[in-house]
């Protein structure tokens, strides 16, 4: 366990977090980590820019992943090649040295963020309300 206030916090958020919050802290990471390797990239730091990146297309590969197809398999699969596309952008920019990839990787990800924080979580209290009123 870390001793890292910070990283308890996050850590028990993460923990404690409904699914919906969960895909919101992935995009919010990968908002900031691109915004990162922005920054690193205007430095000429290539280390810290790279690893920013990989921690983009991480995130972007886990979020691929976390999609049901068998609920909404047009809407998965149009997430999953975004995703795909958006991962594509990022390596692109790493391998080029380009900012443009990766300011409209950040845009598409602040897109999909504000979509999601739109979408309200009905405590677990009143979903199991919901679940047994008809008994």
């Amino acid at each position: 366990m870390s001793t890292n206030p910070y990283d308890t916090y996050l850590e028990a958020t993460v923990l404690s977090a409904e699914p919906t919050e969960l895909v919101r802290i992935l995009y919010r990471t990968a908002i900031e980590s691109v915004r990162d390797a922005r920054a690193y990239l205007a430095d000429g730091n290539i280390a810290a820019r790279s690893r920013a990146i990989s921690k983009a297309v991480t995130i972007l590969a886990e979020l691929g992943l976390c999609l049901k197809s068998d609920v909404e398999p047009r809407l998965a699969k149009n997430l999953n090649e975004l995703y795909d596309y958006m991962r594509r952008r990022l390596l692109t920019a790493n391998l080029n040295q380009v900012e443009e990839p990766l300011a409209e990787v950040v845009g598409l990800l602040e897109n999909l963020l504000e979509a999601w924080e739109k979408i309200e979580v009905q405590p677990a209290s009143e979903q199991m309300e919901l679940a047994t009123a008809g008994f």
